[in-house]
């Protein structure tokens, strides 16, 4: 980002989200009401990318969003949330950490399942050759 701000919609381009889901998550307490230009135009700029970046990865590995605005209103409060922050990301790890091995594990059966149709269906094959 070469200029100090950008607009909305560069916002919206660039994390993949529309410019409605940047206003919902400012209304709901996630993101910080974003600087105005003299045209009431919404401004950010490049800490507020950088914390919606992290707030997108929070997202994708399942923190509820209630628990997101949680954690956004703890940020907000400063050096005396830190700890406060620092249990919520440990326990949130720690429930990705389950979902990954669960995940691990569901893949595993899949991955047996692949290989038998895959044994049947050269099999069938073999057999039709004979014929």
């Amino acid at each position: 980002m070469t200029r100090q701000f950008i607009s909305i919609g560069e916002l919206a381009a660039l994390t993949g989200l529309s410019a409605y889901t940047l206003r919902f998550y400012e209304k709901a307490g996630v993101l910080q009401a974003a600087k105005r230009a003299d045209n009431g135009h919404r401004r950010y700029n490049s800490q507020d990318v950088l914390w919606l970046e992290f707030v997108l990865r929070l997202k994708q590995t399942g923190m509820p969003l209630a628990d997101i605005r949680e954690y956004a209103q703890l940020r907000a409060a400063g050096e005396m949330s830190l700890q406060q922050r620092l249990t919520m990301l440990e326990l949130h790890r720690q429930r990705l950490a389950t979902t990954m091995s669960e995940l691990a594990a569901n893949a595993s059966v899949l991955d047996d399942k692949i290989r038998i149709y895959q044994t049947m269906i050269v099999d069938k094959a073999g057999r039709k050759k004979k014929v």
